[in-house]
């Protein structure tokens, strides 16, 4: 969907950090492949004015905001007002031209602006009837935030919008509709948009806003006090409109005989696309990353290959990136699928190398130390707090006490720093932790949300 003549498309460039050496028999091949966009939108920085660029200057895009509106947003009373403003904050960051609505969401999805299954165009006065119809919203009813999705579908996919997201609020647990009902919603809309997912308070529920964020490769958050929705809000829409193109795909193409382990994004935060791969011709499948502006992102890709001898060497797998273009026509890419179209230099090897140097083939790539350990990290935090909430007072405080010693060997100080608030920490060098007597939800939940967060490797 992207337009690479235009000046402000996104130019992409694929690094790969490995180490390449294997003993004898050796067969696992791991790689960090750094995929970086340059020269387009603004997402990973702020965008300094509201409508930033002129209609015609940035990328078609529609954005459509889910608001809860249950009745649990009346308790406390200023968490439906902060709702209001932040989304009004939020439609004041729409730059002109982009296709927006607003849904109100309860145990069904209604249509708050502008109406009549359809999207207006931000400029000042669609932004201005949007904030008035705003400001009658009021709280009363269940959840059932599938309905909200799948209006948000119906709506985002009835405009030829280069960029299509979502923003999805909600203060509650999905209390209206099955969880069966949810997967199957998240299956329905996975590619078809991406979605930023917020729990305001602590009355909802981590695994249901990641699961959401996670399907459609967006972002989630807590906002444990309702009063910083505005500046989260406000945030979240500079980061979708610095988006400058959607739909792209890395692609792993390998030799006979080489099977994927898998591959994972591992910064800015980790989430595993090893399961949404998709056939994309002979010995070639496509993992979706989402949207991009200006940004940088981290993946780990390990491979399989077939064992040979001392001194030989392999391409164990090509990694690409593939952008459809604008009305699907398609073109043959480097290994002659067809669908997509590789950006110039958008390409990386990695290799496989077979050595008796024992140094060599023993050595661990940094990066690749780095990330496993991130990958650790998050795995650590979150069974360590499952394990807390069953019961298992030892095996929380192993689990806790490893992340304590993981985030600090890797310098991830934010996930240091929320860790010493579920945890008193003796000695962080060895995970030696005792667990808090007394821990307010919102940090435990702060944690378990913010549990996927890495630091990238310092070069």
């Amino acid at each position: 969907m992207a337009d690479f003549s235009k000046p402000n498309a996104p130019r992409f460039s694929v690094d790969v950090y490995q180490n390449e050496y294997l003993p004898e028999g050796g067969r696992a091949v791991d790689a960090i492949v750094t995929v970086t966009a340059t020269g387009g939108g603004t997402a990973g920085g702020a965008v300094t004015a509201p409508h930033l660029y002129a209609p015609g200057h940035g990328p078609s895009a529609a954005v459509v905001l889910m608001v809860d509106c249950s009745g649990s947003m009346d308790y406390p009373p200023d968490k439906m007002r902060n709702a209001r403003d932040a989304t009004a904050a939020a439609v004041d960051t729409l730059r002109d031209g982009v296709r927006f609505a607003v849904i109100g969401g309860t145990h069904v999805a209604t249509e708050v602006y502008p109406g009549g299954g359809r999207l207006a165009v931000a400029d000042a006065t669609t932004r201005a009837q949007a904030k008035r119809a705003l400001r009658r919203l009021s709280a009363g009813g269940g959840t059932a935030i599938g309905t909200w999705l799948r209006l948000a579908d119906r709506l985002l996919s009835s405009a030829d919008a280069a960029v299509r997201h979502g923003i999805l609020l909600t203060d509650g647990r999905n209390e209206h509709e099955s969880p069966e009902a949810l997967t199957a919603t998240l299956d329905a809309c996975a590619g078809r948009f991406t979605c930023d997912a917020r729990g305001v308070g602590t009355d909802w529920e981590v695994k249901e806003v990641t699961g959401i964020a996670s399907a459609l490769l967006g972002t989630a958050d807590i906002v444990a006090d309702p009063a910083g929705l505005t500046a989260d809000f406000t945030r979240m829409m500079e980061q979708a409109m610095g988006k400058e193109v959607a739909d792209v795909s890395l692609r792993l193409w390998t030799p006979v005989g080489t099977t994927v382990t898998f591959v994972k994004q591992v910064a800015p935060a980790v989430e595993d696309l090893t399961g949404r791969r998709t056939e994309a011709g002979p010995r070639s499948g496509d993992y979706p990353t989402g949207s991009w502006g200006d940004e940088s992102r981290d993946y780990h890709v390990r491979v399989e290959v077939p064992p040979a001898g001392l001194g030989q060497e392999m391409l164990a797998a090509r990694v690409s990136l593939v952008i459809p273009r604008p009305g699907g026509a398609s073109l043959p890419d480097a290994s002659g699928s067809t669908g997509a179209v590789h950006p110039p230099g958008a390409q990386g090897l990695i290799r496989a190398v077979w050595t008796d140097d024992l140094a060599a083939s023993t050595s661990i790539n940094p990066q690749v130390a780095h990330y496993t350990g991130q990958a650790e990290l998050a795995q650590a935090i979150r069974q360590g707090l499952d394990l807390r909430k069953a019961g298992d007072i030892d095996g929380a405080t192993a689990k806790l006490g490893r992340a304590v010693q993981l985030a600090g060997a890797s310098g991830n100080a934010d996930t240091a720093k929320l860790l010493a608030k579920v945890v008193d920490v003796v000695d962080a060098s060895t995970g030696t932790v005792r667990l808090k007597a007394k821990v307010a939800e919102a940090d435990e939940m702060t944690l378990e949300t913010r549990s996927t967060k890495t630091v990238r490797v310092k070069k």
